[in-house]
């Protein structure tokens, strides 16, 4: 922290002094700058590099550092608006335009601002990612023979193993392919199983993520309902039969947002109802690192006993590493398997070879199962304490399931009057953010929700302030909603 700090401060002096300097002027020598501000060799390397980065500086290998020229004008801004036109897609032959919503994903990526409590990240708060860990994992992969060179198509033989072995004895290394994570996993296996306009059967309610990147290429997702055992296989055959879908896309294991675990009973029925019609079911399996230290043993995933190759499996190492760390994996058996790695060819090309490198550093190293036993209890206090502070706070808000695995609680507003975009509004107001529930349905909501996380907060405390202020900006729409009542019912 203080290297960064030394940097940054560093970086100001730097971006003050230039003036002082004509077009192409040298700077002060790197040994002259360490003896002036008394740093290191390293921080007045890396402040140079951020100014040539910015484009004030240019360096010349030999000679040093100089102010560079002034940058040019950007120029004014041309007329755009034919682009609504062409995006349209009216009178194409794509029977659904390709929209992209990505309002649902941005609420759980977008960095809050400064002072505002996170209830709503996707991702492990900074504090919960292994960052040690990923540090000494990429140095090491630097070292590695070939490290920077060109990797297999279908990614590191070793990669590939490991993941076959996390999935399940019915898959092999052949039968996976290495992503750029879980997301781009998803995108990859809706494209391979479904042509633009078909219908893609999916829970209600589930991960905008996947419902954007499904409208993205011209999908039309169908709701199949979930309850407290998963989704309803009743429900899924009907909708297979009436929209002839070829394609249903689950999470069986903690269900995003519900938290739900597919019931034991209802796994080979899921699949054996996706067989029947023909279809794939893709199981996307991004909680399975997120598991809490009071879960008990862990279903095995749909695909590790699929002989007959339904199942595409998606997981990825991101949501319990870092969102930095993006290296997923596809499993499928069959002719599938190479139409979804032409697909991921033509996409990409292939996942950076030092991200491989450093994922397999990493989970081949101790930290790793350090990690994995940390962040089990560290979730379920989160959760706890969550749950706790909401019963005391927000007793209103109703809490369908506490999950022994995630990173997230579900929560149903009360029927009369709720609002839960006005809730977000709200909330934001008094400084927390939360996520609405609406992005996470297809088709219109049965109820209003919202979804809090409790991966993304700092720790307990800040979990209970969060609540507090949520509690708060309850109440305030509450007196809104008295006040606007009263106004109406004063008599002319």
């Amino acid at each position: 922290m203080h290297e960064r700090n030394s940097v940054a401060e560093l970086v100001n002096s730097l971006r003050g002094e230039l003036d002082r300097y004509r077009e192409g002027g040298k700077l002060p020598s790197s040994r002259a700058l360490v003896e002036r501000y008394r740093v290191s060799p390293v921080t007045v390397s890396r402040a140079v590099a951020r100014l040539v980065a910015e484009g004030l500086v240019v360096t010349r290998p030999g000679a040093g550092a100089f102010r560079a020229p002034p940058r040019t004008e950007a120029r004014a801004p041309g007329d755009t608006s034919w682009q609504e036109i062409s995006l349209s897609g009216d009178g194409g032959p794509e029977a659904v335009p390709r929209t992209v919503d990505a309002s649902g994903v941005l609420v759980t990526l977008a960095a809050p601002p400064a002072g505002v409590i996170e209830l709503n990240g996707g991702y492990l708060h900074p504090s919960l990612q292994p960052e040690r860990a990923l540090s000494a994992a990429l140095a090491r992969a630097g070292r590695r023979h070939c490290a920077w060179g060109r990797p297999p198509m279908d990614g590191l033989a070793e990669l590939r193993s490991w993941f076959a072995r996390e999935i399940g004895p019915a898959v092999t290394p052949a039968d996976v392919v290495i992503t750029a994570g879980g997301q781009s996993a998803l995108a990859t296996a809706l494209r391979a199983l479904a042509p633009p306009g078909a219908p893609v059967l999916v829970e209600s309610p589930t991960y905008p993520g996947m419902l954007a990147a499904a409208r993205a290429i011209g999908l039309r997702p169908v709701p199949v309902p979930v309850d407290a055992d998963g989704v309803r296989p009743e429900l899924l055959d009907a909708a297979f039969r009436a929209t002839g879908a070829r394609v249903f896309v689950c999470q069986p294991l903690f269900q995003n947002p519900t938290g739900t675990v597919l019931a034991p009973g209802r796994r080979r029925e899921v699949v054996a109802i996706a067989r029947a019609a023909g279809a794939f079911v893709i199981e996307d399996d991004f909680a399975r690192r997120l598991v809490h230290d009071d879960a008990g043993p862990l279903p095995a995933p749909l695909a590790a006993d699929d002989p007959d190759g339904v199942v595409v499996h998606v997981c990825s190492l991101t949501k319990i590493t870092s969102p930095s760390l993006r290296v997923g994996a596809l499993a499928a058996r069959g002719p599938v398997l190479e139409r979804l790695r032409a697909i991921q060819v033509v996409d990409s090309f292939f996942v950076p070879r030092p991200l491989q490198e450093a994922a397999l550093e990493l989970v081949g190293s101790p930290a790793w199962h350090h990690h994995l036993r940390t962040m089990a209890g560290e979730l379920r206090n989160r959760r706890s304490a969550l749950t706790a502070a909401l019963r005391q706070e927000l007793p209103e808000l109703t809490v369908p399931l506490v999950p022994s695995g995630g990173g997230a609680l579900w929560l149903r507003l009360p029927d009369a009057g709720a609002d839960s975009s006005a809730l977000v509004a709200a909330a934001l107001r008094e400084d927390v953010a939360i996520a609405p529930g609406r992005p996470y349905f297809c088709a219109e909501p049965p109820a209003e929700h919202v979804r809090l996380s409790f991966g993304a907060a700092a720790g307990t405390a800040e979990i209970a302030e969060g609540v507090r202020r949520l509690r708060s900006a309850h109440d305030s729409l509450l007196g809104r909603r008295g006040a606007s009542e009263r106004s109406v019912s004063l008599p002319s």
